[in-house]
């Protein structure tokens, strides 16, 4: 219950930070200005659904922020058992780790060039991002195959039933925000396309991105051990 308390909180933090950073950086007296003005219709549409569809993403996240939440739960109490055998970290999870923060750097890279409407450094920046994020998933499916090469196979205790659960339960969320960002890196190479009309879904997979690799760090410090050293010090300071 402890850890999934601490998961829940580090979720629950970076989704108020994301919060507040778009909260503070709107300027609502400045946007109820704005529309009084005179704007293109296809402006107005662009513009309006971005909050609607932000809450949405913060919500999808809070929802796959309890779901890893309970499987760490429960892989912490499973370790309590008998038949629990601990497991090799591959080397390749360190190139997986830096790949996938490269990513999440590239995308941020990308929605500041978004914002300020440079289409010739946006494009490489999303393809970097996208190219990051496949080699990452690649890795994770080297880093299976080195694992079961080396005898450590699915059922052979919970311990790896876990390990390929989580990985593979990450892996299918990179691979979903992958989607989104295949279709907004094709469209940033359409012809006569405009920075304002990919910024919402730049926005997006970047926020996304930074969520995953949060994700994975807490999973990386849970299957390298730090995640038992950090909560053995939390019961020490709380007893």
């Amino acid at each position: 219950m402890n850890v999934m308390l601490i998961f829940l909180a580090a979720v629950a933090a970076i989704i108020i930070w994301w919060l507040s950073g778009q909260r503070l950086t709107s300027k609502p007296w400045l946007e109820t200005g704005s529309v009084q003005l005179p704007a293109h219709d296809d402006t107005v549409r662009q513009q309006s659904p971005v909050p609607a569809v932000k809450l949405g993403l913060f919500v999808f996240l809070g929802v796959v922020g309890a779901l890893f939440s309970l499987a760490v739960s429960a892989y912490f109490m499973r370790m309590a058992s008998a038949d629990w055998w601990g497991m090799p970290v591959p080397r390749l999870l360190w190139i997986n780790t830096a790949a996938l923060a490269l990513s999440s750097l590239a995308l941020q890279w990308a929605r500041r060039e978004a914002q300020h409407g440079r289409m010739e450094s946006l494009r490489p920046a999303l393809v970097t991002g996208l190219a990051l994020a496949v080699f990452f998933l690649i890795g994770q499916i080297q880093a299976w195959r080195e694992l079961t090469a080396a005898g450590y196979v699915l059922t052979d205790n919970p311990a790896n039933s876990f390990f390929y659960m989580l990985t593979g339960l990450h892996g299918l969320h990179i691979l979903g925000g992958l989607a989104v960002l295949a279709h907004t890196t094709v469209r940033a190479f359409s012809a006569n396309v405009q920075p304002d009309r990919l910024q919402l879904s730049v926005d997006l997979s970047a926020i996304y991105s930074h969520f995953m690799l949060a994700v994975w760090l807490l999973l990386f410090a849970l299957f390298a051990g730090w995640a038992n050293d950090f909560v053995d010090l939390c019961r020490t300071l709380l007893n």
